[in-house]
């Protein structure tokens, strides 16, 4: 999250970057796999648990949100300690939690270990950033490219990777494949420059207040507990409170008083509510309604990542071309008829499922890439830092948030045909993209206005 350059870095030779790079690719994307392999897993484990949808929808939403704030953690100790050290305490921590959870046999034991697991994989993400926009300006581009590419393959590979694990050796051995992220540590240790421990503060306070309050939130939506409620807006008082005291908080509370980027939050929250509930979603869909496999599952699940990795290589273009505003109108517009065609169509055919997917794919990937370039259009440079860590945190909210409402709403309606259950959902998630769009078209008119010569 720093815009710091780290003189150690600029001083490597490319053939070093290129190691570097591509041992970072690596892990990122068994990373990212880790993230969207249990999607697939989840009616499997549902099953084996006897829990319900809502219940059984923590795994994700539990991961997104100690993810995200594990991202923005080792971005902000990035400022004082080594990277390598990070990466370390990330990837080792990764591997530990991958070898509680092949051995897991209770709920609660399997769900502390993919909440551990997010706290070595948000810190391996967000440490990967970190290196990227440390390395040469006329390198550095590149390996954000890389990096963006294969988190886009990795959504593509982990459902199809977790389906064939699932069907033939069971949920357990996923976590086999996490645990594959020890074998970098010694090349990063090789490849990696030495840095020097410097004096820094770390707002720990800050950072627990900030989880329990996105925790209590999605507990409530859970379990409707007014208990609950009550704590949390008594939390968020305090959070809120705490954050304008602190001379370096957390969260930067300036951020929130830029009206445009707090408009490009709710319109990035939006957008990974939709994601993560469409992968939550689909396996489901796809094994409750039409009797498919866990492998079956991530084939029709694969062509639309992969959609998006293709398209990935000509939104850059675009962006550099034509600026943000097309894409961020086209990923909307491609979101909400994805919307529409499962709302209508998914419980007819799997392949009607497919074909949403692949629409859905490319208007999240429009939509990110275009709103984190624009986030750094508009905030000033000693912003842009903190601006991508809290849009990063916000992101992944979202996507918790969005499994954990649609595990409620499959729960509230299980009474109900599936035809019925699908629609009702997607016809809420229409009117939540609408609001996305009157969003930007607000954002649109305050941006335009201030292009205005007075």
């Amino acid at each position: 999250m720093t815009s710091t350059t780290s003189p150690q870095l600029e001083s490597m030779v490319p053939i070093q970057e290129n190691k570097i790079i591509l041992i970072l690719s690596f892990t990122i994307l068994l990373v990212v796999m880790n993230t969207t392999m249990f999607n697939v897993a989840l009616p499997s484990i549902i099953i084996d648990f006897s829990l319900n949808s809502s219940t059984g929808s923590w795994l994700v939403s539990g991961y997104s949100i100690m993810f995200a704030i594990a991202s923005l953690a080792f971005s902000r100790l990035s400022d004082f300690i080594p990277v390598s050290r990070l990466l370390f305490f990330g990837i080792s921590i990764l591997g530990i939690a991958s070898i509680i959870g092949f051995f897991s046999n209770h709920f609660l034991l399997l769900l502390g270990a993919r909440i551990v697991q997010a706290v070595g994989g948000g810190g391996i993400m967000g440490l990967g950033i970190i290196i990227a926009g440390r390395l040469r300006l006329s390198r550095r581009a590149r390996a954000m490219a890389i990096i963006t590419s294969t988190a886009s393959l990795a959504f593509g590979l982990g459902p199809l990777i977790g389906g064939i694990i699932t069907q033939y050796l069971g949920w357990n051995y996923l976590f086999v494949i996490s645990s594959i992220s020890v074998l970098s540590i010694p090349f990063f240790h090789l490849l990696l420059p030495r840095e020097v421990l410097q004096k820094g503060h770390f707002d720990l306070f800050g950072a627990i207040l900030t989880g329990l309050n996105v925790t209590g939130l999605l507990l409530f939506l859970t379990t409707f507990s007014y208990i609950i409620l009550a704590a949390t807006v008594v939390l968020f008082v305090v959070w809120w409170r705490y954050l304008h005291k602190r001379k370096e908080p957390f969260i930067p509370p300036i951020l929130f008083r830029n009206r445009q980027y707090t408009k490009l939050l709710l319109i990035v929250c939006i957008t990974f509510f939709i994601n993560f509930a469409n992968l939550f979603l689909m396996p489901i869909m796809l094994t409750i309604t039409f009797q498919q496999g866990p492998i079956e599952v991530g084939m029709i699940i694969f062509p639309g990542a992969i959609i998006a990795v293709i398209a990935g290589q000509f939104i850059g273009r675009v962006i550099d071309r034509f600026g943000n505003m097309p894409l961020i109108i086209s990923g909307q517009l491609f979101l909400l008829s994805a919307t529409i065609l499962f709302a209508l169509l998914s419980t007819i055919s799997p392949y009607f499922i497919l074909v949403a997917y692949m629409f859905a794919s490319v208007g999240f990937t429009s939509l990110s890439t275009s709103i984190s370039n624009e986030i750094t259009r508009i905030l000033p440079m000693t912003q842009v830092g903190s601006g991508i860590g809290v849009a990063q945190l916000i992101q992944f909210f979202g996507g918790g948030l969005g499994v954990t409402i649609s595990g409620l709403l499959l729960t509230l309606q299980n009474s109900l045909s599936p035809e019925i259950i699908y629609r009702n959902i997607y016809n809420c998630f229409f009117f939540v993209i609408m609001i996305a769009i009157l969003i930007y078209c607000l954002y649109y008119r305050r941006a335009r206005l201030r292009r205005q010569p007075s």
